[in-house]
């Protein structure tokens, strides 16, 4: 059965109303990390944009790890997943 609704490929889960509830559930998890742990917001942000600029991006969805894609690119120690990465871990 075809709801009407389409997939947004290359979109982050912040970009999609429908997917405002996980994108809310996401976002605490993030704030939730230690500040220690969490990646600053300008790096943040630049992971992002190489994240929306990605092939594997899928509706929130990284293609290569299975992870939605602000949870990763919010951790300091975690690098992209793709080989090699676009994006590096933290000094």
């Amino acid at each position: 059965m075809d709801s009407g609704a389409r997939i947004c490929r290359r979109c982050l889960l912040a970009d999609m109303a429908d997917r405002r509830p996980l994108y809310e559930l996401v976002r605490e998890y993030i704030e939730s990390l230690d500040e220690d742990i969490r990646t600053g917001e300008t790096v943040y942000r630049e992971r992002l944009a190489v994240c929306r600029a990605c092939e594997y991006l899928n509706a929130g969805t990284c293609a290569k790890c299975g992870c939605y894609a602000e949870a990763r690119a919010a951790k300091k120690y975690t690098s992209c997943p793709d080989v090699p990465p676009r994006w590096m871990t933290e000094k």
